[in-house]
């Protein structure tokens, strides 16, 4: 059994921490939502008093945080209370410069850490089979494995620092592209006459199969049951792929890589959030696509 802390308990992480004390861990976790300090102490978290608490003395420490900002800011806070030997695991999902910024704080304490970002969502973290992206150190990666095999159901070891956080922001970008890309196909089939069945049966098994089709298809009572079919209730919010397309054009605006639909896809998810959709699953965007 190894002692966990756990900083970040909101819709991913809450999920990702009960899983761990249900495989018999020990966590302790902190958040500054009086929400979901209730909510974790319901799935038999340990309560910290502060993030540093929470780290302090532990066997790994995770975090699942909003943003790069407060990612640096926390670590600040738990790297100087962190145990020799201690491993970091960040998985919240931010900009490269501020996880290696990081993985530097960390390095210069003498301990390990890993970016690892996660892909899955909500359902995923429920069920524990969240695919990670991990940037790091060979060695911090496998001090870092027994947490991560439980709440994940597949590991990537991309690179070193920051090489999860590049590999997830480039995910996230082909698939705000592609789901835009399935919206459009649906809503123009559906005033062409054709049914939507028929044109996921053609999709789904010719060269425009994906994963926004075959999977998570935006319109309801076709293909697998997805966020669709409960009125577009979040697996993942529009404000959520909004922040990563954003992430995906800071990072290639730093390296002068040329990404014109990944653009124009953030622009796109900008009208749909700002319309006071941004609650909503991001492939609820089809309604807004079939109003323009």
């Amino acid at each position: 059994m190894a002692e966990i802390g756990f900083i970040g308990l909101g819709n991913m992480g809450l999920p990702m921490a009960a899983n761990l004390v249900k495989a018999g861990h020990k966590v302790s976790g902190f958040d500054t939502v009086a929400e979901a300090i209730g909510k974790a102490k319901d799935a038999g978290i340990e309560i910290a008093a502060s993030a540093a608490e929470a780290a302090a003395g532990r066997d790994i420490v995770i975090t699942m945080l909003p943003n790069g900002k407060i990612v640096t800011s926390v670590f600040s806070q738990i790297v100087p209370a962190c145990a020799p030997g201690t491993v970091i695991v960040d998985s919240s999902t931010i900009d490269v410069a501020s996880a290696r910024a990081a993985h530097d704080v960390a390095a210069k304490a003498g301990l390990l850490s890993v970016d690892a970002p996660v892909s899955g969502g909500v359902g995923g973290a429920e069920a524990g089979t969240l695919t990670f992206m991990v940037g790091g150190s060979q060695e911090a990666l496998e001090k870092a494995c027994p947490a991560l095999e439980i709440m994940g159901g597949r590991l990537v070891h991309c690179g070193e620092g920051g090489a999860g956080q590049a590999a997830k922001m480039c995910n996230n970008m082909l698939l705000g592209i592609s789901m835009i890309g399935a919206c459009e196909a649906f809503a123009l089939a559906d005033k062409l006459g054709l049914s939507q069945q028929a044109l996921f049966d053609v999709v789904s098994t010719s060269s425009g199969m994906c994963w926004s089709v075959n999977t998570y298809c935006p319109v309801p009572g076709v293909g697998p049951k997805s966020p669709a079919d409960n009125d577009y209730k979040p697996g993942f919010a529009a404000a959520l792929m909004l922040k990563d397309l954003g992430l995906s054009q800071e990072a290639a605006g730093d390296v002068g890589a040329a990404t014109p639909m990944g653009r124009h896809a953030m622009e796109i998810y900008k009208t749909f959030v700002e319309a006071g959709e941004g609650g909503k699953d991001f492939s609820g965007i089809i309604n807004y696509l079939d109003k323009l």
